[in-house]
């Protein structure tokens, strides 16, 4: 076999898409033992410069901007790990927004909250294991990335404290493998965070034909937005942030996926919400495999409160040549209420198209939790509908 240059692929991609086989030798850590010729290992971190135990950015006020990573030449960063003081929910990481630049751009390719890239939903933080992403020990405070982030004339990586309150302590790594050159064919990393209140139609939250029968979608206009793209590339995953206000299933919704400006039905029309996210039949239990499953579910009643599901096409990304408008409904033909974030993944070349305007801290606040006083009041309003008679159970039904 011949030798092969730097390899032009994410080592995960590489590692998980297949066995390799050289000189009749087949195995899935092949390309571990490849050698790398010019390639050499380089790291930013925090890391104490006198030699002290300060390995912290320390004391960073809110409202200002700290870069952490600013690198010139080619290279791809290979591993990032964060950590933060004080923890959730001291300090909401849903409030710390991280953004990415390569190459000289002055529009972020990475733009979202540091706690929703990572896979920590809204404010909070839990365990979470994905093969690119993963929050871990202890209690998900240590965010890692091992998304590969190739750039050929140079890197910056900066945060914004957007919490009202001083980060008393930012601890990080970022690994990077320098080059002499970047290959052509490598793409840029992209991430993209969107959240919205979405809206009932105007017959009520009409799911399961509960409230009577249901109607169509076949514009897919109305779905939640989770990527619009610009360009030449491929599109590689999202986490997905749903608080739902009711005990109802939220997940009747099928991804739209409109390539290169294709009308409905796109050619990538899904059948459900958990059928994208590999799942089935309504779940609503953690499980976590490296492309997919559920990082948080809600331990009340059906299906209220906050669920993060994920997905990762590492050996199925979804390629496009000119476009990519990727959507979801909020149940079936966009009928339920939900409050909804998300963070879109994808390899692109540039230039990229402008994210909009990034959301103030007062729009993108999680919705408060709906309680069981919430729910007793919606059940003495039932009653009252029903003419307050003495032994309303609470599942009579219109005769």
């Amino acid at each position: 076999m011949r030798p092969r240059p730097f390899s032009t692929l994410p080592l995960a991609a590489l590692l998980t898409a297949g066995t390799v086989f050289a000189q009749g030798v087949a195995s899935p850590t092949l390309e571990l033992a490849r050698l790398q010729p010019g390639a050499k290992s380089r790291r930013v971190s925090s890391y104490d410069v006198t030699g002290g135990n300060g390995d912290n950015v320390s004391k960073i006020a809110s409202g200002t901007r700290r870069t952490i990573f600013d690198v010139k030449g080619a290279g791809i960063v290979t591993h990032i790990w964060v950590t933060i003081a004080p923890p959730p929910p001291a300090m909401s990481r849903h409030d710390i927004v991280l953004r990415m630049y390569w190459d000289g751009e002055t529009t972020p390719s990475v733009e979202a909250p540091i706690g929703d890239f990572f896979g920590q939903g809204w404010d909070e933080s839990y365990p979470f294991a994905a093969l690119p992403l993963a929050a871990g020990p202890r209690e998900g405070r240590a965010m890692v990335c091992y998304f590969a982030m190739p750039f050929a004339t140079g890197a910056r990586i900066e945060i914004e404290n957007d919490t009202g309150q001083t980060i008393n302590a930012f601890y990080y790594y970022v690994d990077y493998t320098e080059l002499a050159s970047l290959p052509a064919d490598l793409g840029r990393f992209h991430a993209w965070y969107n959240h919205a209140l979405t809206e009932a139609l105007p017959d009520g939250e009409n799911e399961w034909d509960t409230l009577g029968p249901q109607g169509t979608n076949t514009t897919g206009d109305r779905n939640y937005l989770i990527a619009d793209i610009v360009g030449k590339g491929h599109y590689v995953g999202v986490n997905y942030y749903v608080d739902n206000p009711s005990v109802m299933w939220y997940g009747e919704g099928d991804d739209m996926f409109f390539i290169d400006g294709e009308k409905w039905p796109p050619s990538l029309h899904g059948t459900g919400t958990e059928d994208y996210f590999n799942t089935s039949w309504s779940p609503n239990a953690l499980f976590q495999h490296p492309y997919y499953g559920y990082g948080r579910v809600p331990s009340g009643t059906g299906w209220l409160g906050r669920t993060h599901v994920y997905r990762f096409h590492v050996s199925d990304p979804v390629y496009f040549d000119k476009s990519l408008r990727f959507s979801i409904e909020h149940g079936h033909n966009d009928n339920l209420t939900l409050d909804l974030a998300s963070v879109a993944y994808w390899y692109q070349q540039e230039p990229h198209k402008p994210f909009p305007p990034f959301p103030s801290r007062l729009s993108r606040k999680p919705m408060p939790p709906i309680d069981v006083v919430d729910i007793h009041r919606w059940r003495h309003e039932w009653r009252k509908s029903k003419g307050s008679l003495p032994q309303l159970w609470g599942n009579e039904k219109e005769k």
